[in-house]
């Protein structure tokens, strides 16, 4: 009962914070149910003057940055589901800034005391003052002492009670996404449990910080050659649960353009680089920063742009990684037939439609692309209807493509900020173009066609033994059929046990209902 008014008493409050915000004035009342229809229209009587400024997007970002930290978090992963909440909305959370008081440096000097069992004079040559503090951790700057000397690094320290704040709240978040799944069908459509069981899967990786720094690893591993973009370096005995230690990054965040400019770095080019490196970790690696917003990237004095901040990642399997690349190629060729084919081949598309009349909505899409100008050609809104159309057509929701199609958004405001007139399809061309060349191309095929015939290969020496073993289950099979299974004695005590069980039980239950019949007989 307890945690039942408790889940009732923060959702009331978290409600109320919204509709005071006028979140609600732009609900149309009709496609809800009766009592849903009452509550907003209460709800609506709370909204302060002067709420709709700005409309339901600014208005969400305003209620979630005031609810609390995990409604914050909730806003920032909402912001990679167009699909979800509309790519109005998911702009407008892009731009929702997880800041929040910083809880001391006396209380992460005990945090990193615990997690590692001794002093932090110990660990650290010096342990400075927090520079950022976020609704999961906190950075402190420190130096260490290496073999090859003295360096700087970047603490980030795991907040307090931080896991149970969470798990608090993603439990009142589950109540709403059931209840949304069992009264809307476009939420059952939308897959909203889902929704909530993936952000969940974020957090719990968020506050592992081994897991983070594993991926900061394989990250840098992965763009090690790259001229582009590299990552900092994981310090593996100075890093714990709560506790991740990693190079210090000097140079300029892409936020403060001034002090990049300053640097005197070519901002055209950077755009460039963002974008393709983007692509290229996510379609030559199947493994791609999914948070690749502005403080999340920064640029050294070589030029050469450093990526912070690992708690967010995608995966893409070839699978995905194939229909990415030739959905890309085919908008930028205008070749909507075959992009149509590749939704069908995937299978994320029913087979009941039409690949021609899929085909003619993709079409409806690309050709306003073209005749654009470069700097109004926007992926965002390519993405917008590309959602509408597969909605029509009864695509189901793909997690893992929509956070990639939405880190591309990200990628691309990132990449205008620093070239507003950079073209998006132009800058695409050479990391597709080339990844279809390796991986589809005669070059591919023939080292697929190689790889096949090992497997075969592989298979033919294990057929014997796989047809021995069938010869001996096909006689077991007949031998059992003429002859009956036998059972070991203390298999048949068990099953007369079992059977002495149920006999009693049923004996019970047939008393029970005499007496009861008797009861209401009187």
């Amino acid at each position: 009962m307890l945690i039942g008014f408790g889940h009732f008493f923060r959702l009331a409050r978290a409600g109320s914070i919204l509709a005071r915000e006028g979140v609600f004035k732009s609900v149309d009342p009709a496609v809800l149910p009766v009592p849903a229809q009452f509550l907003l229209r209460f709800g609506n009587l709370l909204a302060k003057p002067g709420s709709s400024a700005g409309g339901a997007p600014q208005a969400l970002v305003r209620a979630f940055a005031q609810i609390g930290p995990s409604y914050v978090k909730l806003g920032q992963f909402l912001a990679t589901r167009p699909d979800v909440v509309g790519g109005e909305i998911a702009d407008a959370l892009t731009a929702l800034q997880d800041r929040m008081e910083p809880f001391g440096r006396k209380a992460a000097v005990e945090i990193i005391e615990k997690a590692f069992g001794k002093p932090v004079d110990e660990i650290f040559l010096s342990f400075g003052e927090p520079v950022a503090a976020a609704s999961i951790a906190q950075v402190h700057p420190a130096r260490v002492a290496y073999a090859e000397g003295e360096r700087k690094v970047a603490v980030k320290v795991l907040r307090p009670d931080v896991e149970r704040h969470f798990r608090r709240d993603l439990a009142d978040m589950y109540i709403l996404a059931r209840a949304a799944e069992r009264f809307s069908a476009e939420a059952r459509r939308l897959r909203v449990i889902q929704v909530v069981d993936t952000l969940a899967r974020s957090v719990k990786l968020e506050t592992d910080f081994r897991l983070e720094a594993a991926a900061a690893s394989e990250f840098r591993d992965n763009v090690a050659d790259d001229p582009d973009i590299r990552a900092p370096s994981v310090d593996w005995d100075r890093t714990t649960r709560e506790v991740l230690t990693l190079e210090w990054i000097d140079g300029a965040p892409l936020s403060d353009i001034g002090r990049v400019a300053a640097m005197g770095h070519d901002l055209k080019d950077l755009g460039r680089k963002v974008l393709q490196s983007f692509l290229r970790t996510a379609m030559r690696d199947g493994f791609f920063h999914a948070d690749m917003h502005q403080g999340n990237l920064f640029v050294d004095r070589k030029g050469r742009l450093v990526a912070i901040d690992f708690g967010i990642m995608g995966r893409l399997g070839f699978k995905e990684r194939r229909f990415l690349a030739e959905i890309l190629f085919g908008f930028i060729t205008r070749d909507y037939k075959r992009v149509a084919e590749v939704h069908f081949e995937a299978g994320y598309v029913p087979p009941i439609h039409s690949v021609e009349e899929f085909s003619q909505a993709l079409r409806a899409i690309g050709e306003p692309l073209h005749t654009a100008n470069a700097q109004d050609i926007s992926m965002a809104r390519l993405l917008t209807l590309l959602f509408e159309v597969t909605a029509l057509f009864d695509m189901r929701t793909r997690t893992e493509l929509v956070l990639l199609q939405k880190t591309m958004v990200v990628a691309e405001g990132v990449a205008r900020s620093l070239d507003p007139s950079l073209n998006i399809w132009r800058t695409s061309d050479p990391v597709v173009r080339s990844w279809i060349e390796d991986n589809l191309g005669p070059k591919a095929k023939l080292e697929d066609a190689g790889r096949a015939a090992i497997e075969v290969a592989k298979f033919t020496t294990r057929l014997p033994k796989i047809l021995n073993d069938a010869e001996a289950a096909v006689e077991m099979l007949a031998f059992a059929g003429t002859k009956g299974i036998r059972l070991s004695e203390d298999s048949l005590e068990g099953l007369a046990r079992a059977r002495r069980r149920a006999d009693r039980w049923f004996m019970l239950a047939v008393v029970l209902t005499a007496l009861l019949a008797i009861h209401w007989m009187r």
